[in-house]
């Protein structure tokens, strides 16, 4: 039955993910943290920061993540979840993978024309709203804390935001070196 509930909620996840991996973060939170309760809403975010710092799609790492978290979570053998981890996969991969078969046909054809101009321009804008609900979704209490509750957390958390923010788009520090100073800023100022 997991298995199946998997399959389902990640072919979703793919036929609704466009703009790719960091569009589909919203979706897979719906489906995994609120609709299927399969991870709380800190196991999401963790996945999230695992997924972003392994190589590969991001949407793809969390659902090889998720379907194996949430097959043994279920009370199935480790074993189980590595099967849980390709039926999640594989459902994620699958409705683009066959879009792109005819997409590529088609397009290869019509790509001058207006109509396919027109819904390119039509999803772009879509594809910015999934990021930032993304985004948004990400920004909670559990993760940024809040100014009455935890004010160091928050202050923290807020500091570090627009460190990343003004250093990757006005000093143009490379993501990866970002990351990097934003683990030690972490380390040294929670603990």
């Amino acid at each position: 039955m997991i298995f199946l509930q998997l399959f389902i909620a990640f072919l979703k996840i793919g036929i609704f993910g466009f703009g790719g991996g960091y569009a589909m973060i919203s979706l897979i939170q719906g489906e995994v943290v609120t609709s299927h309760k399969w991870l709380s809403s800190s196991e999401f975010t963790d996945i999230v920061a695992v997924s972003q710092m392994t190589p590969g799609p991001i949407g793809i790492n969390s659902a090889t993540y998720v379907g194996y978290a949430a097959v043994v979570g279920e009370g199935y053998a480790p074993w189980m979840g590595i099967l849980g981890s390709v039926v999640a996969t594989l459902a994620v991969v699958l409705p683009s993978f066959l879009l792109m078969i005819v997409v590529i046909r088609i397009f290869h054809h019509f790509h001058d024309h207006p109509v396919v101009k027109s819904m390119l321009e039509l999803l772009r804008p879509t594809v910015v709203g999934l990021i930032a609900a993304a985004a948004l979704l990400l920004m909670t209490a559990e993760n940024f804390g809040t100014p009455t509750e935890s004010p160091w957390q928050f202050g923290i958390s807020l500091f570090i935001f627009i460190f990343t923010f003004i250093g990757t788009q006005w000093m143009k520090i490379h993501p990866i070196r970002m990351i990097v100073y934003c683990a030690i800023a972490g380390l040294l100022l929670y603990y």
